[in-house]
């Protein structure tokens, strides 16, 4: 298990503290997997590890002061309190936080894996799948984007009817047939709430500018993308320029346009704009051939979710971060440690 102390000094000290200030959080016996016992621990961090006050844990979680006094409480009638933090929700949650602290989001959730080795994505996209389940509402507009990590997600979205719910599919659909296009995940994504889907008619990569121009003003596709300054939340994934992603595969890419790509600094793309380390869109023409909503639209959106992990993606996140400055950040531990030591 891992370990590490938090010492508190005896000025304001919260009640339950011992008199050193040696804090510990210890996940309960068997496991930690619901999301009250994770909130619980995250507000019992914050209290007794980050020294925040009662009224700041109740606006960073967004619940009632009241409700953190019981869980606060609840923690140490669990005797989740002890002397040193240890155990590996605790390093969780520490992880989450510093997610959080170093790029200034509103709440990361990162997903444990049994194997460091092991693929990340079946781990993330069951996170983000449960988190989206919790945040989707009746009359909001959200914008999709695409991938595996996504397209996996669909099994964990606890379906339900939301009223005037809308999913509007921030980029064209591949040309190409395939598991994870873009159409297909915005349709099931909409069907889980039985909301109205909304797609871009167009290939995801056009042969010019004024191909694109003229879908965009002559072919309607101008109230379509419209649609996207007035999103309440975007939800996207990222692709890592050093693998062969999906867009590599459909065609879209060819081996000389991803070498001029990488000379140029690219790291990766969303929405199949391909941007560097530093979060800039490099300067090629492929990104102004693309079919998908602009990444100042993304930004535009009050709550912007980004969820992504792999060993071939950390400069891609990191990229990211700088790019659409997602409030919300999804990924699994490894990765998670990788930015926190790289960005």
């Amino acid at each position: 298990m891992s370990k590490a102390k938090a010492h508190k000094q005896s000025a304001g000290q919260p009640a339950g503290t011992t008199s050193s200030g040696e804090i510990a959080i210890v996940p309960v016996r068997g496991g930690v997997t619901s999301k009250t016992d994770r909130l619980r621990v995250r507000a019992a961090w914050m209290y007794f590890v980050e020294q925040k006050t009662q009224n700041e844990i109740a606006e960073i979680l967004g619940i009632g002061r009241v409700s953190v006094v019981r869980m606060l409480a609840d923690a140490r009638a669990r005797n989740e309190v002890k002397i040193t933090i240890e155990g590996d929700l605790a390093e969780i949650t520490r992880i989450e936080r510093a997610l959080e602290e170093r790029f200034g989001l509103e709440r990361a959730v990162v997903a444990p894996l049994s194997d460091p080795n092991a693929d990340p994505i079946p781990a993330i996209s069951a996170a983000t799948g449960s988190f989206v389940s919790d945040v989707m509402a009746a009359g909001m507009s959200v914008g999709v984007g695409w991938g595996r990590t996504l397209f996996g997600s669909l099994p964990f979205i606890r379906a339900r009817p939301l009223a005037d719910f809308k999913v509007i599919s921030l980029l064209g659909g591949v040309g190409v047939a395939r598991r994870f296009n873009p159409a297909e995940f915005a349709w099931r994504f909409a069907r889980a709430f039985q909301g109205d889907g909304y797609l871009i008619p167009a290939p995801a990569v056009v042969d010019s500018v004024e191909t694109k121009t003229a879908l965009v003003e002559r072919c309607g596709l101008h109230e379509i993308l419209a649609l996207a300054d007035t999103l309440d939340a975007v939800i996207v994934s990222v692709g890592g320029l050093a693998s062969a992603t999906t867009f590599y595969r459909g065609g879209y890419l060819t081996e000389t346009v991803r070498a001029a790509l990488e000379e140029k600094g690219a790291v990766g793309d969303i929405l199949y704009h391909f941007y560097d380390i530093d979060g800039q869109l490099v300067d090629h023409p492929i990104n102004d051939r693309v079919m998908s909503v602009d990444v100042d639209r993304l930004r535009r959106a009050p709550m912007r979710i980004l969820t992504s992990g792999g060993d071939d993606k950390i400069d891609a996140l990191i990229g990211a971060m700088k790019l659409v400055e997602p409030t919300v950040f999804i990924t699994d531990e490894e990765s998670a440690r990788s930015i926190l030591a790289l960005a």
